[in-house]
């Protein structure tokens, strides 16, 4: 569902308050708010937002010229994979730079009238989306701008004519226009963007110590048309593996994750699922498992137990979809009401579900708690966040209900027959 975004006038305050203003000309007058918004073919003297920071200001003017090199306005000798890499490495590495480089794009892609340029302005944006969030303080502009796209194809093919109707100025004269529309829709890029953006306002982007590669900026690009095993909804996921996997019950990647972690020795390795996987190496996996892909090179069972537990909690929607959260919560103690609920759910999310269960009995045998030291509480403690979420914002109710979620399943731990996906795919 989405949100209603902060309106226009509240968009337009928020810019007047936070919005470097630039001057031109002899007299230093001020850019207006709608022209410092508007695509500009020239380079900037100083940052787009207010900032202190001498390293920022003096970041926020080359960065424009990458976002221009990347959207074709501007000339350079770089491809445009190593131009975006360099480009998403800044902010990756700088904060500060991070709502800069969006109100850049942002303007960019604002009263553009190529439209090739204009659709790689929004394909920076949705790349830029994997690896990092804007600020908490500009994610409602941010937001506001991707949603007035949503379904505007029509609207900015008009609007660009009218603007190449005008009186061009010189700036725009210089420009070598791309009179061909090339590039997806509009409302294609918006779509992913808002949808990314929601995701990572909660997940925070792209962790560990290893800075972006080229290889994950082409996988974020190509995500935008092909959806990626993460983050998606089952049925998403089940949809795209229909070609390589027609007789498969289950997302592959759930099975292949999970026999992963059984391979390596994972019912034998203390601190299974406590035990984080090295970040880098977790990240290098899922850019692996993403392309179908399963490295003979894993030895330690925490790293792929690790991205398992993270395609769980990353699913667009929950295993336990959110209507049947509180029937969970409210038969946590009942373990034939516990197992009830889980016969009322869609038929993929039961098998997804079950496979999982099965999986964590597996864990919760005596002769591998004593190995790995997480007996059925642990597991359920690790697990629960990964198959309920709490949709209030109140902590006290979260806190509670954490409780609950918990203690439902280990109920399903404890008491769900689960022998049937033995052995399924």
């Amino acid at each position: 569902t989405l949100r209603k975004p902060i309106s226009q006038s509240s968009m337009a305050d928020w810019a007047s308050k936070n919005l470097n203003m630039h001057t031109q000309g002899i007299f230093r007058r001020r850019i207006s708010i709608s022209n410092m918004l508007s695509w500009n073919g020239g380079s900037i003297k100083k940052p787009m937002l207010i900032t202190s920071s001498r390293t920022i200001k003096k970041e926020a003017c080359e960065m424009f010229k990458l976002v221009q090199s990347y959207m074709g306005d501007r000339q350079t000798r770089m491809d445009r994979n190593h131009v975006a890499l360099v480009t998403v490495t800044k902010c990756w590495s700088m904060q500060g730079l991070r709502d800069e480089l969006y109100i850049q794009l942002i303007r960019q892609t604002t009263d553009n009238t190529c439209y090739q340029s204009l659709a790689w302005g929004w394909e920076l944006m949705a790349i830029s989306l994997a690896f990092f969030s804007p600020s908490p303080k500009f994610q409602s502009y941010l937001e506001g701008y991707i949603y007035r796209h949503l379904d505007s194809d029509e609207k900015i093919a008009q609007h660009i004519k009218d603007l190449k109707n005008k009186k061009i100025t010189k700036s725009r004269k210089k420009r070598k226009q791309n009179t061909e529309d090339e590039g997806l829709p509009i409302s294609t890029y918006a779509k992913y963007c808002y949808r990314k953006l929601q995701k990572v306002a909660v997940t925070g982007g792209k962790k560990g110590l290893r800075k972006p590669t080229v290889e994950e900026i082409m996988h974020a690009r190509n995500a935008i048309l092909t959806p990626s095993l993460f983050g998606s909804s089952l049925e998403e996921i089940m949809l795209r593996q229909q070609d390589m996997y027609p007789g498969n019950k289950l997302p592959w990647v759930q099975t292949q994750l999970s026999q992963q972690v059984l391979a390596l020795g994972g019912e034998q390795t203390e601190g299974i699922f406590r035990i984080p996987g090295d970040i880098d190496e977790v990240n290098a996996l899922k850019l692996q498992v993403d392309q179908w892909k399963i490295p003979k090179s894993l030895s330690d069972p925490n790293i792929p137990a690790s991205l398992l537990k993270l395609w769980y909690r990353e699913l667009e929607e929950p295993v336990i979809p959110q209507q049947f959260y509180k029937e969970c919560i409210n038969n946590y103690e009942n373990p034939d009401a516990a197992v009830a609920v889980v016969q009322l759910l869609p038929e993929l999310n039961r098998l997804v579900l079950c496979y999982l269960i099965h999986f964590l009995q597996i864990f919760a045998q005596p002769s591998n708690v004593g190995r790995t030291k997480m007996d059925v509480n642990n597991l359920a403690m690790v697990m629960a966040p990964n198959c309920l979420r709490c949709q209030s914002d109140d902590p006290r109710i979260i806190f509670e209900n954490t409780r609950k979620e918990m203690s439902f399943l280990r109920m399903l731990i404890v008491h769900l027959d689960t022998s049937f996906v033995k052995g399924l795919v």
